[in-house]
């Protein structure tokens, strides 16, 4: 058996069911492995969708992502998509053919490559091809973007047939947690409130818990919405994209504790949020993450739910000051239903003009009315991103797939693919600019070929609006960031998409009946949006740059 189909059959094997990517000679004979292993390859229109793709399915499912892509240039397209997720610590694999020889017009230095993204670096070897890439899955399925290479003259080396068996993905052992200084921090406080992060996606029920048991309120980082959806003391996203109420209370509390977060600048308003008296702990399985952007008062090393659990268990039924001084009280209850959602929170409709424009709160708000609940909603970077992550509600954490960890432009239409071959049962929404839609516009044929139920909603100013919002104040010119409004619902038919051009809430009427129909084909709706100021988190967000 030549390495290639080993390696194929292995990653199979641990469990790899869908490779996204751009089959080129280097990958030809990996990828037919994996498929005649059993796995579904999804061909991408190029390598950055690819990637995006099989990102958006490791984030929507949990499961490890595949990327198949040609040496060189293959891998050199892919590289945004690469970025982001090794920055959102993706569990993903990327099968990456090597021309060793530096000569080779194919050669790049794979394993600098890999470094320089953050990502992890593995590579097959003739004599140990199945143990090389178990091993890859496996850091992979543990919390890591791992880069395999696979150089090409070894792919082609005959080598010991695989047939398994697998083994199991074990987890690093670690010591139990040392929560004595967090349990006593959380006995004594009055007003704690909890901000959980991407680290605490798989610890809702823990942390609900635990909240419950020391009167805590439950809040989250952009990425980790929908954690605690339904919990009535769930104020929603902490930081940029907070509401008036989550603000007030997150800046009345006295403890502030991370779980699975890093308390960034845009999950804290550059600090400002958390008051300065507060005592603030960090909770999270990697000690190098203790501090890196804000001081912490508290750090627990160990996995987010264990952590929970071994609080609550030496808690025991222990009251707590916050308990005992009611900080969730039935008035508190009650302003969170009618103040924790910006849906709820009293706005000025800036819809219309001549042409027609949408506000893109009221755009929103109309599909958040439309769609059916169970939904996956994906954003991609820019001036808009804020109105479909706080007005569009999701079911449940996987239900919201946030690609901002390297903000680039571009990436939310092809993450939106890999999120709906993840859960075909549910609707996709891809929530995009016009500018990132015209980036990645191409991937429409792969939605077109998949036939998967998608939404995209292009929330379409005709402008790179953060930028128009950014610099438009200081006077600067902005023919290098403004365009003529284009009809990019055509282009969407172009495609094979179904298109629509909403100007006016009237104007949605059409998606009623695709949402009722078989949903074959995506729709795309080019939402004419009014731009007269940026986008109400933008003005916080730009003093850090």
């Amino acid at each position: 058996m030549r390495v290639a189909e080993v390696v194929g059959r292995v990653l199979h094997g641990h469990g790899a069911r869908h490779v996204f990517g751009v089959v080129g000679s280097g990958n030809f004979h990996v990828t037919n492995a994996l498929v005649a292993a059993g796995a579904r390859f999804v061909a991408a229109a190029h390598e950055g969708g690819a990637a995006s793709m099989a990102d958006g399915y490791a984030r929507t499912c949990g499961q490890v992502g595949l990327l198949s892509v040609h040496q060189g240039p293959g891998v050199t397209n892919a590289l945004t998509g690469l970025t982001e997720a090794a920055k959102s610590r993706t569990p993903m694999v990327v099968l990456a053919p090597e021309a060793t020889a530096p000569r080779s017009n194919f050669f790049i230095d794979l394993p600098a490559l890999a470094a320089a993204v953050g990502a992890d670096f593995h590579r097959v070897r003739a004599t140990h091809a199945a143990e090389d890439a178990g091993a890859a899955y496996r850091a992979a399925a543990r919390g890591a973007t791992v880069v395999l290479g696979l150089p090409l003259d070894v792919q082609d080396t005959v080598t010991e047939p695989w047939f398994g068996p697998v083994p199991s993905v074990a987890l690093i052992p670690t010591a139990a947690p040392q929560v004595e200084p967090l349990l006593a921090a959380l006995q004594a406080a009055r007003r704690p409130v909890f901000i959980a992060g991407r680290g605490a996606r798989g610890a809702r029920e823990p942390l609900i818990r635990l909240a419950d048991a020391c009167g805590a309120l439950l809040a989250v980082s952009a990425a980790a919405k929908g954690l605690f959806a339904g919990n009535p003391w769930y104020i929603d996203v902490a930081g940029g994209f907070a509401t008036p109420l989550a603000a007030e209370l997150i800046g009345a509390a006295d403890l502030v504790v991370a779980w699975g977060s890093t308390l960034n600048m845009w999950t804290t308003r550059h600090g400002g949020l958390i008051p300065p008296g507060a005592v603030v702990a960090q909770v999270d399985h990697d000690p190098a993450a203790f501090g890196v952007n804000r001081r912490v008062d508290l750090a627990v090393a160990g996995e987010v739910a264990a952590v929970a659990d071994a609080v609550l268990a030496r808690l025991a039924g222990r009251p707590t000051a916050a308990v005992e001084g009611s900080w969730r009280t039935p008035e508190l209850a009650q302003r969170i239903r009618d103040q924790g959602r910006w849906r709820t929170v009293p706005y000025r409709d800036e819809s219309g003009g001549d042409p027609a424009t949408i506000d893109p709160r009221t755009l929103s708000a109309a599909l958040d009315d439309l769609l059916p609940p169970d939904r996956t909603v994906v954003v991609d970077s820019g001036n808009f991103m804020g109105y479909p992550s706080m007005w569009l509600d999701v079911p449940d954490v996987a239900g919201f797939c946030f690609t901002q960890a390297f903000q680039s432009v571009g990436l939310g239409l092809a993450s939106a693919l890999g999120a709906a071959v993840a859960r075909p049962d549910r609707l996709t929404v891809a929530t995009v600019g016009d500018g990132g839609f015209v980036m990645s516009a191409t991937e429409l044929l792969t939605a077109v070929r998949l036939a998967l139920p998608l939404l995209v909603v292009i929330y379409d100013d005709a402008a790179y609006g953060a930028e128009v919002h950014h610099f438009g104040p200081g006077g600067h010119p902005l023919e290098t960031v403004t365009f003529p409004e284009t009809d990019l619902a055509a282009i969407a038919r172009g495609y094979g998409c179904e298109g629509l051009t909403v100007r006016t809430v009237d104007d949605l009427g059409p998606v009623r009946h695709w949402l009722a129909g078989p949903r074959t084909r995506p729709l795309v709706i080019d939402a004419k949006i009014c731009s007269g100021h940026g986008s109400w988190w933008l003005e916080e967000a730009f003093r850090g740059h």
